[in-house]
């Protein structure tokens, strides 16, 4: 008849706290990476900044070539320009002797006064419209169009690193809120485990006492640890609703999501020269000061362009210019070669070389620290993995005698051999150590999923759930 009830009690138990993990929809660790790639904001802003650097490259490209442009003036002059017989004799030569010999023939100099009246010419209206199109096209500026070009490229690539970085960063915190919830969901599990143990527990002690075989005390042990494993459960909800909360967040989902995979463990670490060689060989960190190092070198080559002279084609064509004397006489189009020598400049040009020779530096003084602190993570990180995973395979003989002892605690309970304290001591002892477990499970996914990550290897992270020894599955409603 207990054993009847107890079932009954378990049952009810497990139905009335398992509704909300049954509504929630389902979604796999990979399905939710996936939905993080394309959906996160902070690897979309990533994305539109590779794009942008993509746009300043293709303008870079774009200095070889030649600019032209279309212009239109209007001038407006105090007064029309005009061209007078006397003024064109005067700067004639002789004019001067024509000059005087006018001055000194009465006749003559009244013929010229005529003759201006006559024969003035207006080279020139007040108002002056013109249009042309401009074209410069540079042919060597001291290689700096190249150096430009080296700095778009450099930092273009940085933008496409620092886009891996984000997306390695998002793998590992999706790898933190993910694997929590299903943390926190075995927890909720063990809890309502413990729950219904001690509900249990406590029916029995209520038959016991109603049959004088234990004192009322022993009754009043196990209701209050019933009502306190009760409490601890309702906190076990509370944090599984905040980490699927955050997952739902981070996934951005419409509705509230529930892991599928499971938190899992290896009989061995994988071994950690691979996981170095492949981070400092391709670690995006390291790319990205790469690319600074190029800038820098570019930099240093945009600087040192600008001792060197210019040269540059130009040419012109006037394609409206008026009616008028002086636009008729004006050619319609030039071309030439033009050079321009600095000589002395008021930009620093020397101690700008000196400060781009220094970020040069810089940038290599950072990259070997960055490799240093590397290896260490890896170590560190690898450490962890295989400390979590001998605290995993360590309590299983724990969880076993755990077991074993809550049984026989039960047992003597039942026939008046045991306190009702021992019993709940045994049922809390195998809730710690099985939460102990869990935990150890969940550092090493994260500990492992950090290794992909940093190694950028994150599309091998299925490759060790499917050789998973041990899964703790999350259980689906």
């Amino acid at each position: 008849m207990l054993a009847r009830n107890s079932f009954f009690v378990r049952l009810i138990i497990a139905f009335a706290l398992l509704p909300g993990i049954a509504n929630a929809d389902p979604m796999s660790f990979q399905q939710a990476w996936q939905s993080v790639l394309t959906r996160n904001d902070s690897i979309a802003a990533e994305r539109a900044n590779v794009q942008r650097a993509e746009h300043m490259r293709n303008a870079a490209s774009a200095h070889h070539l030649p600019s032209i442009s279309l212009s239109g003036n209007y001038t407006r002059l105090d007064q029309d320009v005009e061209l007078k017989p006397s003024q064109l004799a005067h700067h004639m030569n002789g004019g001067d002797a024509l000059g005087q010999l006018a001055a000194s023939v009465p006749q003559l100099g009244a013929l010229m006064g005529n003759l201006d009246n006559l024969l003035t010419t207006t080279l020139a209206d007040r108002d002056i419209y013109t249009s042309s199109i401009r074209a410069i096209w540079p042919i060597f500026t001291g290689g700096r169009i190249l150096a430009a070009q080296d700095i778009a490229n450099a930092q273009r690539d940085e933008a496409s690193y620092l886009m891996q970085m984000a997306q390695q960063a998002k793998f590992e915190d999706l790898s933190k809120v993910y694997f929590a919830t299903v943390l926190a969901e075995q927890v909720l599990h063990t809890r309502i485990d413990v729950e219904q143990g001690l509900a249990t527990h406590l029916d029995h002690a209520k038959k016991l006492e109603e049959q004088g075989q234990i004192a009322r005390v022993e009754r009043l042990q196990a209701e209050v640890s019933y009502d306190k494993a009760k409490t601890e459960r309702r906190k076990a909800e509370r944090d599984l609703e905040i980490t699927q909360a955050a997952l739902q967040t981070l996934v951005k989902s419409n509705s509230p999501v529930t892991p599928s995979s499971a938190l899992f463990t290896q009989e061995n670490v994988p071994a950690m020269a691979p996981f170095m060689r492949k981070t400092l060989a391709d670690y995006p960190g390291l790319k990205v000061l790469d690319a600074k190092r190029h800038q820098a070198d570019g930099l240093i080559n945009l600087e040192r362009g600008k001792f060197y002279p210019q040269v540059y084609l130009y040419g012109n064509y006037n394609l409206y210019e008026g009616d008028s004397l002086t636009a008729e006489l004006a050619p319609d189009w030039a071309v030439g070669v033009g050079v321009s020598i600095p000589l002395i400049d008021n930009g620093g040009r020397s101690d700008k070389v000196k400060a781009a020779h220094s970020k040069a530096l810089q940038v290599q003084h950072l990259r070997a620290q960055a490799e240093q602190d590397l290896s260490l993570l890896i170590e560190k990180t690898w450490r962890e993995a295989g400390q979590a995973l001998e605290e995993y395979q360590g309590l299983d003989s724990s969880i076993a005698l755990a077991r074993e002892n809550l049984r026989l605690r039960e047992k003597a309970f039942a026939q008046g051999l045991s306190t009702s304290l021992d019993v709940v001591d045994a049922e809390l002892y195998l809730a710690s150590i099985k939460t102990q477990q869990l935990a150890a499970s969940y550092q090493y996914v994260l500990s492992l999923s950090r290794l992909l990550a940093v190694s950028g290897e994150m599309n091998r992270f299925p490759d060790f759930q499917a050789a998973a020894i041990h899964l703790t599955k999350p259980t689906q409603g």
